[in-house]
């Protein structure tokens, strides 16, 4: 309830997305969060698929490391562990994003300026 925004409610002014588009703000936003999603997804996919692949052609991860605990346990613990941590980081990171995207709409309400 409390994280939503109240944008005020004046008549729409026409916006020119494409000059939002073209303007270096919008972007350095896009910029910045392909530079940011792209590694962080490629991460999270090997890590998710690396547990298949290696349970299916190595014998590596059957071996036990305390007691009746194997290495598959840990990388499966360690998966749980990684997707709560990776959310984490997007959120707060998303945040940066959404602040970046509001100079943007302000900027474009006040007239377009292009940056």
């Amino acid at each position: 309830m409390g994280a939503e925004k109240e944008y005020k409610q004046e008549p729409a002014k026409e916006i020119d997305f494409v000059q939002v588009t073209e303007s270096r703000s919008f972007k350095k936003l896009m910029h910045d969060r392909k530079k940011f999603i792209v590694p962080l997804t490629v991460f999270f996919m090997i890590f998710y698929f690396l547990l298949p692949i290696l349970t299916s052609y190595t014998t590596f991860l059957n071996t036990p490391v305390i007691g009746d605990i194997s290495w598959v346990w840990l990388f499966a613990l360690a998966q749980f562990i990684m997707t709560w941590v990776l959310c984490t980081v997007y959120v707060k990171k998303a945040a940066v994003f959404d602040k970046q995207a509001d100079e943007i709409i302000r900027e474009m309400e006040e007239g377009g300026k292009r940056q």
